[in-house]
Formats: C-alpha cells, structure tokens, sequence
C-alpha cells in the first residue's frame, strides 16, 4: 500500500510506496494501476523513460507534449536525488503559471504523477542520478514544447545558481511563458 497526497496544486499527486524491510534490504512496490486508480490516478502509461546525469546541478526541461500527444507522466528517481517540478499550463486553470515542487531521490522512494496540461523539469542535486518515469503518450518529436526552466515570471527557487547550470543548448533556447503560444 502507498501513501498519497496531493502538492500546492491539487492535480499534482505526490505517492509515497510502502518500503517492507528485513535482513535482506527492503521491497517496495513501485507502480499499482488498481492503487492509483483508487485515488483518482486513471492513466494508461505506454513509454517508460531513463534518464541520467554524470553532474549535479544539471537541469532538464521544463519539457511537455501538445495535445494530441500530451504526456501526464509518473515520475521517481532510482539513484540520487532530484528537485523535481510542474508548471501548471492550462490557460483556464486557477493555478496557471504556477508550479508545485518537490525533492525525489533513492532513499525516500517518492514518487510524483503529473497530468496532462503541465511542463515537467528537473535538476540533479547529486552526480549520477537516474530518473525514470512513465508516460501517456509515445514521444511524438512535433508535438515538442518546453518553457525556460529560468524564467523569472515562474518564481521556481532552483537549488542551482543559474550562472552554474548544466542545461542543455535546445533548453537554453525554450521560451518564457508569456511569450510561448498556448499550449493546452
């Protein structure tokens, strides 16, 4: 069984699994369609993603998919620690432009689902850390979207100095949100 709450904004769910422990180590049951079903999670996920980063303070995103090919995502990382984010695009949602935040690593086993509608980052707070994740939907290259991880108007406190990132030459390039046509 898992823990489930929701973050700041309330489509955002945080799921925290059950770790059984003995002399061995521990088990921990990572993904239960029926579990996150039950609290209100109904997603079919098609496409499980790895990604690794040699150096911490490396920052990825803040990515999503346009509809039709729009990804919700479940989010978890299986080796170091991450500061994991959402910013809420949906131009009709009160929390648009917002963003829940939260810390997944290893050792806590925290797990984060995020719907349709919002653009999902991350930065690395400890050299080789491995996120992985399942999505809704395959990659679908032409329905590529991202919003500058930095932009000012977000008011995301990264746990990176902005001049010491490690980000990606096509992230570097991604638009501030009141400059990116709609997405959702």
């Amino acid at each position: 069984m898992a823990r489930i709450n929701n973050l700041d904004i309330p489509d955002i769910v945080l799921i925290a699994p059950d770790k059984i422990h003995d002399s061995r180590g521990y088990f921990s049951e990572i993904y239960n369609a029926q579990a996150l079903a039950e609290a209100g999670v109904r997603e079919t996920f098609v496409q499980d993603n790895l990604s690794l980063s040699a150096k911490a303070g490396t920052v990825r995103g803040l990515h999503f998919q346009r509809p039709p090919h729009a990804q919700a995502k479940l989010i978890r990382v299986s080796r170091g620690r991450a500061f994991d984010v959402a910013v809420d695009l949906r131009p009709t949602s009160p929390s648009f432009g917002h963003h829940a935040a939260v810390e997944l690593s290893a050792e806590n086993g925290l797990q984060v689902y995020i719907p349709h509608g919002f653009a999902h980052g991350f930065c690395t707070l400890e050299p080789d850390t491995e996120v992985v994740y399942k999505v809704s939907a395959y990659y679908a290259p032409q329905a590529e979207g991202g919003v500058l991880w930095s932009d000012p108007d977000l008011k995301i406190d990264w746990p990176v100095d902005i001049r010491s990132a490690i980000v990606s030459e096509k992230d570097v390039r991604l638009p501030l949100l009141k400059d990116m046509s709609q997405a959702f």
